[in-house]
């Protein structure tokens, strides 16, 4: 805060000794007649170096004020010194007033500023406020920027007589206007450039609105007005027909794991897939046109420039077509397929829904059929091969068994072999009674010949039932040789009835996967005709236009825009 200068607390000071003594001059008692109490003084009067940087204001100048005729008192005592003036009197005791009000030193801090923004130069925070009040400001008040500049007044506002203020506010203080070669105050002109400036910034506002105004009549109202004419007046009404069916898988026979995702929409999701493709392809186009007639339905002259064919349609003109008139959507989450189609007749319209829903049928039953065919094929191509091996095999068994007579070897092994043995207990006891009898001094020569002869004979039977057993007769292999290779012919014959059986086993489930792959199609909703058109949507279409081209040109001038301040940068 700047630190108030000491004010002189005399007003007359004696004259030095070097200066001459000016005479006094003398007041009257009482106060001219022509001069009232509240009148503010003169502007000679109020001039003071602190208002020398104000703006000038053209004020009439006061009259003077009649010079006071000295009293007889006034010429018996002659005074001599410097006397203060009645506004410098009256500063100080203003200030002094001001002291006593109590103000704070943001209120002080605020009327420096408030002072210095009006060109003011006070010497401390309450001439300040004095000079502000000299001038009629209230230094704590807040006000706008714009208001400090005063509007040009006219010649009719300069004749006004200023308004009366009342008391206890204080009077401006008027300031004597020297004469300058310019005729308009820097004040005016000032006012003037800015009334300039908005003048010019409001035509460039109203210049800037109405080219975009223009803009968005060209570019977004016109096109959205010519959309919803043709909408309302010009489209041809379309009617939709709407059906929903689903593919199921037959019911699996299996365990548990093979049976687990049969009766869900993942069982079908693939399926669902191809069919949904397929009815959106061009073949399903070509197909519905050879049978109910696509094209020339959409080439009747009575459907509108837009949506109707041309006379002698190409294919890719026609799947154009009928993409837009088709929707097929598939909801994974319940497995349902949902299409619509469109078309300029009801009736029409449910044809092809039904033809449409023909042919996924019959795809969905051609999907799975090469490959349960084949499954299948391949099962009984395997079984045929079985029996056929195991056939060969038996009749082999059989041919050997029928060459060595044998029926079973393992058999004819064990009889041979209990026959040795029976004949060698023979043979032992046969030996034994020779033995007996030639033991005896005069043995009988009868016995003894014929137990010799039951010798022989016996170990010629055992030497032949060896032989058959270990070695060929007549030229062939021995039995021990025939009962390996029939075993062996047993083993490959068990061998092929195993295979048969598995083969068997797999043409059942061949057959059995077979009918689990099958898919059947079933219509939950039934295509009917509509009585009411569905498309075009008149309402909605127009506001979705509207909202693209409004878009559309939103985007082009924002990258305009950014654009220019690019290369202005």
């Amino acid at each position: 805060m700047t630190t108030k200068p000491k004010a002189k607390k005399f007003r007359i000071r004696r004259p030095s000794e070097d200066e001459t003594p000016r005479p006094r001059p003398s007041f009257a008692k009482a106060a001219p007649a022509g001069v009232a109490a509240n009148q503010p003084p003169s502007a000679a009067q109020d001039a003071a170096p602190a208002d020398s940087r104000a703006a000038p204001v053209a004020t009439p100048k006061a009259a003077p004020a009649p010079e006071a005729t000295p009293g007889p008192s006034a010429a018996n005592e002659p005074r001599s010194g410097a006397v203060d003036t009645a506004r410098q009197v009256a500063g100080e005791t203003d200030m002094d007033a001001i002291r006593k009000e109590g103000l704070t030193g943001r209120q002080l801090r605020m009327a420096r500023r408030v002072a210095q923004k009006h060109g003011l130069a006070p010497t401390s925070d309450f001439d300040a406020v004095r000079l502000l009040r000299a001038r009629g400001i209230d230094p704590f008040q807040r006000a706008n920027t714009l208001e400090l500049v005063q509007p040009e007044q006219t010649p009719e506002q300069d004749k006004r007589p200023e308004p009366r203020v009342q008391l206890p506010q204080t009077i401006a203080v008027k300031k004597d206007q020297l004469p300058s070669t310019e005729t308009v105050s820097p004040a005016e002109r000032r006012a003037a450039e800015i009334q300039r400036i908005q003048r010019d910034l409001a035509a460039r506002r109203r210049k800037k609105s109405l080219l975009l105004l223009v803009r968005l009549a060209a570019f977004v109202l016109l096109p959205t007005v010519l959309a919803g004419y043709y909408y309302y007046a010009v489209a041809t009404p379309m009617y939709s027909t709407k059906s929903e069916f689903l593919i199921l898988k037959a019911e699996s026979s299996g365990g548990a794991m093979g049976s687990l995702f049969s009766g869900t929409q993942f069982a079908t999701n693939q399926d669902a897939i191809a069919v949904q493709s397929y009815l959106t392809s061009k073949d399903a186009m070509l197909r519905l046109d050879q049978d109910v007639g696509f094209k020339s339905h959409y080439t009747q002259a009575w459907i509108d420039p837009i949506q109707r064919l041309s006379g002698d349609p190409t294919n890719e003109e026609a799947f154009k077509v009928y993409k837009k008139n088709i929707e097929i959507g598939y909801d994974p989450t319940e497995g349902v397929i949902k299409m619509e189609i469109m078309a300029a007749d009801p009736e029409t319209a449910a044809e092809f829904s039904r033809a449409l829903i023909g042919y996924a049928e019959e795809r969905v039953d051609t999907l799975s059929l090469r490959k349960r065919s084949n499954a299948v094929e391949d099962a009984e191509a395997g079984l045929i091969a079985a029996e056929e091996d195991r056939r060969a095999a038996q009749e082999l068994l059989v041919r050997m068994q029928q060459e060595g007579n044998i029926v079973d070897p393992e058999a004819r092994i064990a009889s041979l072999r209990q026959q040795i043995s029976t004949y060698e207990l023979q043979l032992q006891e046969k030996r034994l009674q020779l033995q007996a009898l030639l033991d005896n001094a005069r043995p009988n020569r009868a016995k003894v010949d014929g137990t010799s002869g039951d010798v022989r004979r016996l170990e010629a039977l055992l030497a032949d039932l060896n032989a058959q057993m270990t070695q060929a007769a007549e030229g062939e292999g021995s039995l021990a040789e025939k009962a390996i290779q029939i075993k062996l012919a047993e083993a490959d014959l068990a061998t092929r009835d195993l295979m048969l059986q598995t083969a068997l086993e797999r043409l059942e489930q061949a057959r059995r996967d077979a009918d689990s792959q099958a898919r059947y199609l079933t219509t939950s909703v039934v295509p009917v005709a509509s009585e009411d058109p569905s498309y075009p949507r008149k309402f909605e279409n127009t506001i979705l236009a509207f909202l693209i081209f409004g878009g559309i040109y939103l985007m082009i001038s924002l990258t305009a825009s950014i654009l220019r301040e690019q290369v202005a940068s």
